[in-house]
């Protein structure tokens, strides 16, 4: 694999950290880095595990909330509310 040398400006922490994390895995600082950055792009775009438990929770608590009922009564509510947006929707008496 080819090579590119690049500068980051790093935190005193963040440069205490790598320099652990590398003679811990006794691996070059520059390997600890590189799978770093392949390990966070992975992660990329995808929840958390708190996120997807959060989620989970909403979803167990919303779909119990969930009217069963014909499909036909439910088209017959949509009807009805289309034509309620259709004629302008409730009308107020003004005063």
């Amino acid at each position: 694999m080819a090579t590119v040398k690049v500068t980051f400006t790093l935190d005193q922490m963040t440069i205490a950290r790598l320099r652990e994390a590398a003679e811990r895995l006794a691996k070059p600082k520059s390997e600890v880095v590189r799978e770093a950055i392949h390990d966070y792009y992975e992660r990329v775009g995808k929840l958390s595990e708190r996120e997807r438990l959060r989620m989970l929770g909403v979803f167990d608590q919303v779909v119990p909330q969930i009217p069963s009922r014909p499909a036909s009564q439910v088209d017959r509510e949509l009807q009805a509310l289309r034509q309620a947006r259709r004629a302008g929707g409730r009308r107020s008496v003004k005063q």
